[in-house]
């Protein structure tokens, strides 16, 4: 019966963290949202403020990926796709502390654990953010000179 409880519990955490790495994307969106909500339901905007939440969140999603694909400059995407990444590498490490913090009894070895969590969260959202668009300018060819 010890057995069935570590692989369930091996199986939750594997879950958790692919749901962490899917999602992880979402970040800003989802903070967006949840601070436009909360915004439309304390001004007097009542349960509608949800609406207003998901709202935010679709529109600043959808114009972050609008500004990635039609920004030329490097550094101008690079600017975008840190948006997207920085609150992605917060929620990574705040989720990785908190997994950490019931298997890990090491302060010190949590926070080393937590930083290396948040920079692979970092990694896989800069992948999921960028796509398989190349940073440089396309000059009309599909393959390198």
């Amino acid at each position: 019966m010890i057995f069935i409880g570590i692989l369930l519990s091996m199986a939750t955490i594997a879950f958790l963290c692919w749901l962490l790495f899917t999602l992880a994307v979402f970040a800003l969106p989802l903070f967006a949202g949840i601070t436009a909500g909360t915004w439309a339901y304390d001004t007097g905007a009542g349960w509608l403020g949800v609406v207003v939440g998901l709202a935010a969140a679709g529109l600043t999603y959808a114009l972050g990926q609008f500004l990635f694909a039609i920004v030329r400059p490097i550094w101008a995407r690079l600017l975008i796709a840190a948006m997207f990444v920085v609150p992605a590498v917060a929620a990574g490490f705040h989720a990785t502390h908190g997994i950490l913090k019931h298997t890990v009894p090491s302060q010190p070895w949590q926070m080393v654990f937590s930083i290396i969590g948040a920079g692979v969260v970092g990694i896989v959202a800069f992948v999921r953010i960028t796509g398989r668009k190349a940073f440089r300018p396309s000059d009309g060819h599909s393959s390198p000179p």
